[in-house]
């Protein structure tokens, strides 16, 4: 029996490279999510006019955020994917970032990472070397996004692949301790 993708292995053991699974590709206005109890993709939304994902969008399989699902990455790509496909990948870094909802808030980071294979080596080696311009619009996004859905997004800060990989041990972790 097929292993499901929210159950796929976080990391590759072999090569420390996390397994992304893409839910929305680079410039689409509709959004994806992966529904786990039919295993199967469906649109979520579709973006207003003029908005689109600046990069594939998608998750961390096997891991459970502060908001209790998956861990979210934006995957540094010049071609988008599709909406299903595993990618392995290279964490650079995090926008770090709260989100309040109903006067609510927690904690929505994204992680930050970058196709890595055999044939195609790492863009990256930090966010710091991303043009802090394209970060920015990164941000901007993410903020106009959340406010078109009744959120605030309030960026806190941009750090590297060390307390990318802490989050993702974190959420390795507690996705253990709530399958228990």
């Amino acid at each position: 029996m097929a292993t499901p993708l929210i159950d796929l292995p976080a990391t590759e053991s072999d090569s420390g490279r996390v397994n992304v699974v893409v839910d929305t590709p680079k410039r689409s206005r509709n959004k994806y999510k992966f529904d786990k109890q039919h295993e199967q993709w469906r649109l979520s939304k579709v973006l207003p006019q003029g908005s689109y994902f600046p990069f594939d969008f998608g998750f961390i399989p096997s891991t459970a955020a502060d908001d209790g699902d998956p861990l979210d990455v934006l995957l540094i790509s010049d071609e988008p994917t599709f909406a299903g496909c595993v990618v392995p990948a290279r964490l650079i870094g995090v926008l770090e970032a709260e989100q309040t909802e109903n006067k609510e808030t927690i904690r929505n980071d994204r992680l930050v990472a970058v196709i890595e294979t055999p044939y195609n080596p790492v863009l990256y080696q930090s966010i710091d070397q991303i043009n802090e311009q394209v970060l920015d619009e990164v941000e901007h996004f993410f903020v106009a996004y959340n406010q078109a859905e009744g959120r605030q997004f309030k960026p806190l800060g941009r750090r590297g692949p060390e307390r990318a990989r802490d989050l993702l041990n974190e959420a390795g972790n507690r996705r253990s301790r709530k399958s228990l």
